[in-house]
């Protein structure tokens, strides 16, 4: 289907977001406007927040459910079920066939059992660790004897007795799925897909997941993990998209569902039923589309993006206008393949619980989080333990009577109560405790960012921040002058909230395809070309199958380097869909820019032997894009209507109570210009402008904060 025929098929491109504490749906119709709404999340059933976001969306519109839903030309979800399930031990029970010898790969796992770096105090008092729950347990893993080389030949031919035997054991231990992984498959897939066949014709309805088509490269223990993890959310994951898609179509939803990815855009429903990896972290990474979307018509090529929703913070990188890649993904301790968006994520969010050893006289922020169930203490829901949302209630920056649009109030009494009843055991006053808190969540928030730029080889000083989230625009102004950073940007006003739904809403069709392979350099272009072509051909025949006209179809491609020898690998884009017989010099001055600026000048090695590792191509089919009207600036005050009944509150910079203006943010006009000390509000969104700081709404509705020399 064209672009035009599939904005003819409706009026609205919608986006939701599923996460821990709220479920967001942003709204876009022909004339570019943007509406949102806002939903508690349903963990015991995310399609009952889906379906209920949508129908407060419809609310929005003055429509009837049903009557909205044949309307929508394009529904992109993101969603965290496949997520939690991991986190929360929930998945299925998965059984393993591999190669007979090589059971064991999953549980031996790398050295560093999936600490590397990532907890410092869990490396350096390394002998106090543990695996973790295993995804396979052994009793239901089983060998069987075949064997392909390195060069895809056959050395043992597959013993389909076994095969058999096995499957019917594992179906006798009631097993929901079957992961598949033999080695060096990727290089000849024939006895993973025979395999496959034969468990289809003894348990039809089982799901199967093969490492051919979820990491077909090289990497044992990360191939076996990314397969296991794709069995162990597949029975889940595919049940709640089936109900989720039968229920939409009940609803008058004529159109494809599309389901947010971790690579930076979308699948269809019948590809995340398949491979449902692919939908971890899909939430999060669909903010950084959407900052990529904004950034590029504002002309910011280098962004920072931070989300601080109720649960988390999460960080990516965006430079020259491309989101930075990660393709070694860690969740609770295992390594896997994932070519996905590069994101950190730390548990600081609103919704993080404080602790407090009143023997140190120490308090911690975090990583646990109250959850939208029972929420903050002033949530009023059955909270004992204070929040990072109760201190900024205590120190005013949110109004009790305003929460979330009015819809929730707060008691500021009881989240003051609790916070005293903390600063008591270190010592300090209620406001200085509650000012502790948000300084700490603040800090933490900077180290994760400067954490993420650095190692990525980047300066956060030479790049603009975007904030977002319902939690992040009220901190983003301290964490970005730590940082050194001069400029932040909120985005779309009362839409900065629901970012990550509206980045659901504006992406693309997005599928990878990979082809790995070392080659030691030089490698003849016509090699690399032919290899390109079959990439090619790969995605263009998934995009018929989806119905997508090839006018919509654009391809990136990329070549994964190293030094010969070595295991650091480097993506470097190229501009050209096949090489030229002359590629090499320009591929190798790419890599050693690239190399250096990750390692440090100097750190390659000039006129080394290089390998190609990987050849991936990105298949893109574009989708309807609001157009942003630019709004004449004015030139003066904000009006009467944009001033809200100025309140007390705690300043760090000053260490008291000042009385402080209040804005209605979405009453102010483009051009209207603030300094701080000030908050402005709209629905969901609080806006913390410190003092000496300037906000300014420019002429596409984003607040711009800049300070110090950048005013």
């Amino acid at each position: 289907m064209s672009q035009a025929a599939l904005m003819h098929a409706g009026q609205y491109l919608v986006g939701i977001d599923i996460g821990g504490t709220f479920t967001d749906c942003v709204i876009i119709d022909e004339r570019g406007a943007v509406y949102s709404v806002k939903v508690p999340s349903t963990p015991a059933d995310f399609a009952i927040g889906m379906i209920e976001a949508l129908s407060a969306g419809a609310t929005a519109l003055g429509l009837e459910l049903p009557a909205f839903c044949r309307s929508i030309a394009f529904l992109s979800h993101g969603t965290t079920v496949g997520t939690n399930a991991i986190i929360q031990n929930r998945g299925a029970k998965v059984g393993l066939i591999t190669t007979r010898g090589h059971e064991h790969a999953i549980h031996i796992m790398r050295g560093s059992r999936g600490y590397t770096g990532r907890d410092i105090r869990k490396v350096v008092h390394f002998p106090e660790t543990a695996k973790p729950a295993p995804i396979v347990p052994k009793r239901l893993i089983r060998g069987v004897s075949e064997r392909m080389d390195c060069f895809g030949s056959i050395v043992a031919p597959l013993n389909e007795d076994e095969v058999k035997h096995a499957v019917e054991e594992l179906l006798g231990a009631g097993v929901e799925a079957i992961a598949l992984c033999f080695l060096w498959s990727f290089k000849n897939p024939a006895h993973e897909r025979r395999v496959q066949e034969m468990i289809r014709t003894l348990a039809p309805n089982l799901f199967v997941s093969c490492s051919i088509d979820i990491a077909p490269k090289w990497g044992e223990y990360e191939r076996v993990a990314a397969t296991a993890f794709n069995a162990y959310l597949g029975p889940i994951m595919s049940g709640y998209l089936k109900r989720l898609d039968r229920a939409l179509s009940e609803l008058g939803y004529r159109n494809s569902l599309q389901i947010s990815q971790c690579g930076g855009g979308t699948i269809s429903v019948e590809r995340a039923v398949e491979a449902p990896l692919l939908t971890l972290d899909s939430g999060p990474v669909a903010g950084v589309t959407a900052s990529v979307y904004l950034g590029g018509i504002m002309g910011h090529q280098n962004v920072i993006t931070t989300d601080m929703g109720g649960t988390s913070f999460d960080v990516g990188i965006i430079y020259g206008g491309r989101p930075a890649y990660t393709f070694v993904s860690n969740l609770n301790q295992y390594d896997f393949f994932l070519p996905k968006v590069h994101l950190q994520v730390i548990g600081s969010g609103g919704g993080s619980l404080v602790r407090v050893d009143a023997e140190a006289k120490r308090m911690t922020v975090g990583p646990d989080s109250a959850g939208a169930f029972p929420g903050p203490v002033c949530y009023q829901r059955g909270g004992t333990i204070p929040t990072v949302t109760d201190a900024q209630l205590v120190l005013g920056y949110l109004d009790p009577s305003n929460f979330a649009g009015g819809r929730m109030p707060l008691d500021r009494q009881a989240a003051h109560d609790v916070i005293a009843a903390y600063a008591s055991k270190l010592g300090m006053d209620p406001l200085e405790c509650a000012a502790g808190i948000c300084r700490i969540v603040e800090l933490q928030m900077a180290d994760i960012i400067r954490k993420t730029t650095v190692e990525k080889g980047f300066d956060p000083r030479d790049f603009v921040l975007f904030a977002f989230g319902g939690a992040g625009p009220a901190h983003a102004d301290v964490f970005a002058r730590e940082l050194g950073i001069r400029r932040v940007i909120v985005p779309q006003k009362k839409a900065a909230s629901t970012w990550c739904a509206f980045g659901a809403a504006v992406a693309d069709v997005l599928h990878i395809f990979e082809h790995a392979e070392i080659l030691p350099t030089p490698v003849p272009a016509s090699h690399l070309n032919g290899v390109l072509a079959r990439l090619e051909a790969d995605a263009k025949a998934r995009m018929a199958a989806e119905d997508v006209s090839e006018d919509r179809h654009r391809f990136e491609i990329c070549i994964d380097l190293r030094h010969q020898g070595q295991i650091n690998e480097v993506e470097v884009p190229l501009d050209n869909s096949r090489l030229g017989d002359d590629y090499e010099t320009d591929l190798r001055a790419r890599f050693v820019t690239r190399y250096e600026q990750l390692y440090g000048r100097g750190s390659a090695l000039q006129g080394a032997r290089l390998e190609i590792v990987t050849l991936r191509l990105r298949a893109r089919a574009l989708t309807p894009r609001p157009e942003f009207a630019r709004a004449a600036l004015v030139s003066a005050p904000p009006a009467a209507n944009a001033l809200r009944p100025a309140r007390k509150i705690w300043w760090s910079e000053s260490r008291d109570l000042v009385r402080t203006p209040v804005f209605d943010g979405e009453a102010l006009q483009p051009g209207n210009t603030l300094d701080g000390p000030a908050i402005v509000e709209t629905r969901d969104t609080t806006v913390v402008v410190h003092p000496g700081t300037r906000l300014r709404v420019d002429e596409l509705g984003n607040f711009d904060l800049t300070f110090g020399a950048s005013q």
